[in-house]
């Protein structure tokens, strides 16, 4: 027990005072909390603080964050000639900086990363990760073996100490192999927590749902995939007549793009998990990130990153209820290799209350991510988001998941979608839109399976198909 309190006193030090930590120690920790789980059954309340760590007292708030990104920016004037220019240029002194003065410098866009991104490297780059360019290009990552050793270590020791994932448990994890990042996150937490995994990969939907059937050694537990992958699966599901008492599967783990609360409801029923984590990662930005709340409130990471809230046409730090673009920088030294400051997500929310009632409470939250900034369409009646078209869209009766649609407005200011779909009608539409307050027009067309790929784009269709199932040759008469 005094080994223990050691190695968490050295972890939590290293939190405030931001120094490198050893992959190793927190390993230990994570053996640590194995060993509680095993005698105890839960954590206890002393190793959970390492979750939420020092950030989530606002009274330490400020004075904290300051000196993560001060220390941060040091860093990145010392060893990146990009941002050494973007100090110059904005007559800032990384040494004195303050969260206001933060501002001054401007935003890190994907395409500087496109662009500058050898100029940002700060680290030994040991592996390479992309975004999956569904909203663009890809933009390529480098991880250094620190960050890769060091990242999955501490989501291990949160995720136990949360309860999300337990010794023994198995993940199926359906994540498209370009996202290389998350899918060595993922097998190697696993790992470190006594579970195991399934790597399937993105393949054909029934593909996926034989190997959630099959009993062959570690049966899944956890599934983790894109929510229009996720939608795939369940309308194959109930296709095949198959229901909650044919998985195994306690909780869903989704993130990268919109999930309704339509086919969250869906997912349970089809598969009788009790809990869907909705969580927000960003490849630029890994490890910081965010985790949604019973509530539906995006609670953002104090202690990996410092994020701000900018006005979509001011520029300006958005006030309570406005809607702006979602801008993080990770703090070192969670983020080593190719480090960002100030990275404009172009994921708009809307500013929450800082008093909120809900079970995190205690962490600074937005909305959920209502859409990028360049697919947010401004109506007479208001800006209406990707999240408010699809959550409309997913609720109309016999629709087939995931919703595959185009939006823009019309030459009467209205909102005007185009939905890909059989069995729907423009009228059902328009009065779904209706029912949400939503003054819409609509037109239903019907597509096949490679025209509607190219309609919308999704994650979904990031397939690694190219073995499996192939057609029986045909016999030579």
């Amino acid at each position: 027990m005094l080994e223990t309190g050691v190695r968490q006193v050295r972890v939590a030090m290293a939190m405030v005072f931001g120094r490198r930590m050893n992959p190793r120690l927190v390993e230990r920790l994570v053996d640590d909390a194995l060993a509680t789980l095993h005698e105890f059954g839960s954590p206890g309340e002393d190793v959970e603080q390492l979750v939420d760590g020092p950030f989530s007292d606002p009274n330490e708030r400020r004075d904290l964050q300051t000196r993560a990104l001060r220390r941060t920016a040091r860093r990145l004037r010392d060893k990146s000639a990009f941002y050494r220019e973007r100090f110059a240029a904005a007559g800032v002194d990384p040494a004195e900086l303050t969260l206001e003065s933060l501002r001054k410098v401007p935003v890190t866009l994907k395409d500087d990363i496109v662009t500058r991104g050898a100029d940002m490297m700060c680290a030994d780059p040991y592996l390479s990760t992309q975004t999956t360019g569904t909203t663009g290009t890809p933009t390529r990552v480098w991880l250094s073996r620190y960050e890769i050793e060091l990242w999955p270590a501490l989501i291990a020791l949160s995720m136990l100490l949360r309860g999300e994932v337990r010794p023994g448990d198995c993940m199926q994890i359906n994540l498209s192999s370009r996202a290389t990042a998350a899918v060595q996150e993922d097998v190697e937490l696993l790992r470190l927590a006594n579970a195991s995994a399934r790597l399937v990969g993105q393949v054909p939907p029934d593909e996926s749902l034989d190997q959630l059937l099959d009993r062959t050694g570690a049966v899944p537990t956890l599934l983790s995939g894109y929510p229009s992958y996720i939608g795939q699966l369940v309308t194959a599901a109930r296709r095949r007549g198959l229901g909650p008492d044919d998985f195994r599967l306690r909780s869903l783990f989704v993130g990268g793009e919109v999930l309704s609360p339509t086919l969250a409801d869906a997912a349970r029923d089809t598969f009788g998990v009790r809990q869907i984590n909705d969580n927000y990662g960003v490849t630029e930005l890994l490890p910081a990130g965010g985790r949604t709340c019973d509530g539906g409130h995006l609670h953002l990471d104090l202690n990996m990153g410092y994020s701000e809230v900018i006005g979509l046409d001011s520029g300006e730090p958005a006030g309570v209820g406005e809607l702006g673009t979602l801008v993080v920088t990770p703090f070192y030294p969670y983020r080593e290799c190719m480090p960002v400051l100030r990275y404009d997500t172009r994921d708009v929310v809307r500013v929450l209350p800082e008093e909120l009632d809900c079970e995190l409470a205690g962490v600074p939250a937005v909305s959920k991510i209502l859409g990028k900034e360049s697919r947010m369409l401004r109506t007479s009646a208001g800006i209406v988001g990707t999240r408010e078209v699809v959550e409309t869209l997913d609720t109309l009766p016999g629709i087939e998941w995931p919703s595959r649609f185009r939006a823009g407005v019309a030459d009467d200011g209205r909102l005007h979608v185009v939905l890909a779909a059989s069995g729907q009608s423009p009228s059902d539409v328009v009065k779904a839109f209706a029912d949400r307050d939503i003054d819409a027009t609509a037109e239903v067309v019907e597509l096949s399976d490679d025209e509607v790929r190219r309609f919308c784009p999704l994650r979904c269709d990031l397939r690694e198909e190219t073995f499996t199932r192939a057609p029986a040759p045909k016999e030579t008469p």
